[in-house]
């Protein structure tokens, strides 16, 4: 995810502080990895200097000082480029996966087992989203599904890896 590209689209809705920013970010996309305070300011201070972003005022309230930004014209065509510009599919052609079925297979010990336990992790990772999605909000359930779906493939994978044990054993450790 592009960070600096969310927040220039966060500050379209209207000026805010990085504060503002960081809480409004992990409430919609954080929830599982929330940004820290300081990848907020260097990445605000980046948008600065390239003209994406500008110190709408600075406020101080009795604390430290607080720079609220405003995104620019600039920035605004910025986000709406990288909004319509599709993200490129994550082939996953060097799994670590496929990579220890291949070695359990090279070196001896049980390919089966350590898809049996794979199987189970994915089970398990599972049922913990699926009760998540159940307890959340649209948000949360859209995050959940994506993350499900992308589960049910991996178990696909390792069903058909595990019909293949096999074959794949005669030709990577023949």
């Amino acid at each position: 995810m592009s960070i600096g590209h969310t927040l220039l689209g966060l500050l379209e809705s209207g000026p805010r502080h990085g504060y503002d920013l960081k809480r409004t970010f992990d409430e919609k996309f954080g929830q599982d990895r929330p940004l820290h305070y300081g990848q907020v300011y260097s990445t605000m201070s980046r948008l600065l200097k390239n003209g994406l972003v500008e110190v709408d005022g600075v406020e101080s309230e009795g604390g430290p000082e607080r720079k609220r930004y405003a995104i620019t014209d600039a920035g605004i065509t910025d986000v709406s480029r990288w909004l319509m510009q599709p993200e490129k599919p994550e082939p996953y052609l060097q799994s670590t996966l496929y990579t220890k079925v291949v070695l359990a297979l090279l070196t001896g010990r049980s390919a089966s087992d350590l898809l049996d336990s794979q199987r189970s992790e994915h089970l398990r990772m599972m049922r913990i989203l699926t009760d998540r999605k159940r307890r959340g909000d649209l948000a949360d359930q859209l995050i959940c599904d994506h993350a499900l779906f992308h589960l049910e493939a991996d178990l696909r994978w390792l069903e058909l890896t595990a019909a293949r044990l096999g074959q794949l054993a005669k030709v990577v450790a023949p």
